[in-house]
């Protein structure tokens, strides 16, 4: 009758404004980029939930994201309210805050205690003594008041350093005798695992011993849901940092040097182990760099260590901290200086190495191909630029012999060893992996392994013109 079709046109009606509303409103959200992905919060899928009250003004949402830890979500929470407000029918706007569950990228492959990590991040150098321990211990506290949930695995059987950089109430790891589990020690809510807290071992063991000790407490603990898991990993390149690649799935590793070029020489093993277990290094910290007195600035072990690292590799980030007697005490007083003076200096710098550690995890979680590959036909290698249009050719000779490693240039001179006629003008590449979003690894006819920063890659000469995609790839 008359009365159904006027109610079914006015329903209709209805559901209009209401899309239209709808639209409205994500429209106005797309304003706001998201800083790491260089793409609008409604494409990354960041707003649920979305409830519109026609009749009240009201607007009321949820701004899903990627980590509790995300430096930049109370940015995103004010613009939220700011663009949607403006909207000349909203009178109200209430805005959730949230982050998505912990979910990784092989959950269904990892052994169970390590099933609901999103991010595991290793702390590492080749050398001991250059103050790793120290790193590893006061990011996790740094994550952890960003507001991630974090767990700290302390890898160094022979000398391990967690129990006596923190002081939690349990200092013994006790078994669920039901699971055979690992229950982990807690100390200001972030989860630990040494093998110094399972009580009085054994002083001597061999390597396929400590492989398998380092297997058990890492994969039968009852990590739960983390954002974080940080490993302090062990110096060296030997079958214990193997195991730890092997069984857990590292997104991201941060390389701790010193100035000495001993200590140089040691990280460049431990990039290029990352690389071949491909693990992107996404931070390196030159730590003991430098320290004031009498109003200058002292340089005791030289300069330059850790921007070498950062040039010859292309890894994105170099953070610098200095001699502080108040840090290395704080390693001994079982309270983390992050958390005894978070206004420091040094609080501060792992403030910014805690934000950089959240962004290279997220862009990496996110990466899905790698963006150079050998156009066989074309017989060029072909770029294609992160969030850009942009792509070229270019001359696989010539990218050999723009290599910057130790092998082709001078690492303390700068002088080229590479000749322009050591490089042959047909030479192609056998394989191109990407090593996290900053660099590609090329391996070439003669065995040698290339580390090729994208940035340097769109420095390089290109050839002219860019024709279509050719039939066959690599």
């Amino acid at each position: 009758n008359i009365n159904d079709r006027v109610a079914e046109k006015g329903s209709s009606i209805g559901e209009s404004v209401a899309k239209t509303l709808q639209k409205d409103v994500l429209k106005a959200l797309s304003q706001i980029i998201d800083p790491d992905f260089g793409t609008d919060i409604v494409s990354c899928g960041f707003v649920k939930d979305l409830v519109i009250d026609e009749a009240l003004g009201e607007v009321s949402f949820r701004l899903e994201l990627t980590t509790p830890a995300c430096p930049v979500k109370d940015m995103f929470e004010q613009k939220a309210n700011e663009v949607v407000a403006v909207l000349p029918w909203v009178k109200k706007v209430n805005v959730t805050m949230s982050a998505q569950p912990a979910k990784p990228t092989f959950a269904g492959q990892l052994p169970h205690g390590l099933s609901r990590i999103s991010s595991i991040v290793a702390v590492s150098s080749c050398k001991g003594g250059v103050g790793k321990s120290t790193i590893a211990v006061n990011l996790a506290y740094t994550l952890a008041g960003m507001g991630a949930r974090v767990g700290i695995f302390d890898a160094d059987v022979y000398g391990p350093s967690l129990p006596t950089m923190v002081n939690p109430e349990s200092r013994i790891l006790e078994m669920n005798p039901e699971k055979k589990t690992i229950i982990p020690t807690e100390y200001l809510g972030v989860k630990l695992v040494s093998f110094g807290f399972a009580g009085q071992g054994r002083a001597i063991m061999r390597g396929p011993m400590v492989s398998g000790v380092i297997n058990q407490l890492l994969t039968t603990a009852e990590w739960g849901e983390l954002d974080y898991l940080v490993i302090d990993m062990p110096p060296g390149t030997g079958d214990i940092q193997l195991t730890l690649c092997q069984v857990a799935p590292l997104t991201a590793a941060v390389i701790v040097t010193t100035p000495q070029k001993l200590a140089f020489i040691d990280v460049a093993k431990g990039v290029r182990m990352f690389s071949k277990l491909k693990v992107p290094c996404v931070a390196v910290v030159e730590n003991m760099c430098h320290f004031d007195a009498d109003g200058k600035r002292y340089y005791p072990f030289g300069k330059g260590s850790g921007s070498q690292v950062v040039e010859q590799f292309g890894i994105p980030h170099l953070f610098e901290l200095p001699i502080r007697p108040t840090l290395s005490a704080s390693g001994d007083s079982g309270i983390p200086e992050v958390v005894s003076d978070p206004l420091s200096d040094v609080a501060r710098t792992f403030q910014d190495l805690g934000v950089c550690v959240v962004q290279q995890c997220a862009k990496i979680r996110q990466q899905v191909s790698t963006a150079v590959t050998y156009d066989k036909y074309l017989k060029a290698i072909r770029v294609k630029v992160p969030n850009s249009e942009e792509e070229f050719l270019l001359h696989p000779a010539t990218v050999r012999r723009n290599d910057r490693s130790a092998q082709s240039v001078d690492e303390w001179t700068g002088e080229q060893k590479i000749q322009f006629g050591d490089v042959a003008e047909d030479i192609e590449p056998e394989e191109i992996r990407p090593m996290g979003n900053y660099a590609v690894s090329i391996t070439w006819p003669d065995g040698f392994s290339q580390i090729a920063p994208y940035d340097q890659l769109e420095s390089i000469e290109r050839l002219v013109d860019v024709p279509p995609l050719s039939p066959v790839e690599v």
